[in-house]
């Protein structure tokens, strides 16, 4: 980024003195670096000093996280908190075959260390929301944006632009990508190119739409230099610029962005705290919960309405055949906990599943199970049948 004089400005302010060293092995593993002009021996030390976070460990995190960790930045912070699937192989390149499975945490910090062991990798296994996101963004210098969602945009780009934080955004679909640097000193942010969300389901997810397998990987590797510019304070950032990118023709070309001066977040500066974004985007069912285990869960009320507006849930009831004679919900099927295992082929991974039982306890259990399996989109009906009965529907017996 620049100051008013057009000088480069960069992330850090650390004095010579006050930058990190290279060990002999680093100097050797950098020593491509170390020649370059724009970087050289006092540019390495300031990549090793720097703290970059990265928001997702998927398709975009993937190759950031793994570039940013070649090249030496000293701390990288990591949050996901997603499961390994086999549809996200053909993309997300820090994990593989024998990750399918495991929290994408986990295989990420495996790729990351066989990497570069000298890079200090700190995970948070947590989705980023409202309550946590200024905590964990406070101690870094710049954060990278590899999110799938425009709730979580919105709400990485208003953390950012309260703390100050230049937001490295990158978003991919199909065959399309876009890049760019926000909430820089002088520049525009994510609000400025899209003041409002669209309206819900107008826009496809990768899930619905696809995406060509190579495109997270030219997006997500210019994030990985714009964040390595910004370090470095050398060349021409993309702040105040929109990258375009079309994989079938190969073209690239820039749009200008200016700042909005009636910008809530960074023009008028109205926005002084951060707000319910699935609330504010719409998102289906509203904010996700979990427990106390990460096992995502919806309410009994939430899920009544989720039916009511014709969501395409599929419900399965992991209690006991005598239990199922007693009470039901409409349109649940019966798949008993010790049978779960070998029902996984009637499953869609595609489709949302809402798992339940007669207070919540087994389909927790149930639900864990799914998850490990690779099923993403899994939920658990807080207080089981007991509680529908209570909150939704009295005339569900209880038992």
């Amino acid at each position: 980024m620049r100051d008013d004089d057009g000088n480069v400005r960069r992330v850090q302010a650390s004095t010579a003195d006050e930058l990190p060293r290279l060990s002999p092995q680093e100097v050797l593993r950098y020593s491509r670096h170390l020649i370059l002009p724009n970087v050289e021996l006092a540019g390495q030390r300031r990549i090793k000093a720097a703290r970059v976070l990265v928001v997702g460990a998927g398709g975009l995190g993937s190759p950031v996280a793994l570039y940013l960790a070649a090249a030496g930045v000293g701390t990288l912070g990591l949050v996901d908190f997603d499961i390994v699937d086999v549809t996200n192989l053909h993309r997300q390149l820090l994990h593989g075959t024998k990750d399918v499975g495991r929290p994408k945490l986990d295989s990420a910090l495996d790729r990351i260390r066989d990497t570069n062991p000298h890079v200090h990798v700190e995970p948070y296994e947590t989705r980023l929301t409202s309550a946590n996101a200024l905590q964990i963004l406070r101690d870094y210098d710049l954060v990278v944006d590899g999110t799938d969602n425009f709730a979580t945009r919105y709400l990485t780009n208003d953390a950012c632009v309260l703390l100050g934080k230049p937001n490295v955004y990158g978003s991919i679909f199909r065959f399309e990508g876009q890049a760019s640097v926000f909430a820089t000193a002088d520049g525009p942010c994510y609000r400025c190119l899209i003041p409002e969300p669209p309206p819900p389901g107008m826009v496809p997810s990768c899930a619905e739409g696809g995406v060509l397998g190579v495109l997270p990987g030219m997006i997500g590797t210019i994030q990985a230099a714009e964040a390595l510019k910004l370090i470095l304070g050398v060349g021409d950032t993309l702040a105040g610029r929109l990258l375009l990118v079309n994989a079938l023709t190969m073209d690239f070309r820039t749009m200008r962005l200016r700042r909005d001066p009636e910008c809530p977040a960074c023009g008028t500066r109205t926005i002084k705290e951060l707000i319910d974004y699935d609330e504010y985007c719409g998102t289906p069912g509203g904010e996700t919960h979990y427990d106390r285990d990460g096992v995502a869960e919806i309410t009994p009320t939430e899920l009544a309405a989720r039916l009511r507006d014709g969501a395409d849930l599929d419900l399965i009831d992991v209690r006991e055949p005598g239990e199922w004679e007693v009470a039901r919900l409409p349109g649940a099927r019966l798949v008993p906990l010790g049978t779960l295992a070998a029902s996984l082929a009637t499953l869609d991974s595609a489709r949302e599943i809402v798992v339940m039982c007669r207070s919540g306890q087994r389909s927790a259990n149930a639900a864990r199970q799914l998850q490990a399996a690779g099923f993403r989109k899994v939920r658990n009906l807080a207080g089981g049948i007991l509680r529908w009965s209570a909150e939704v529907d009295p005339t569900v017996p209880r038992y």
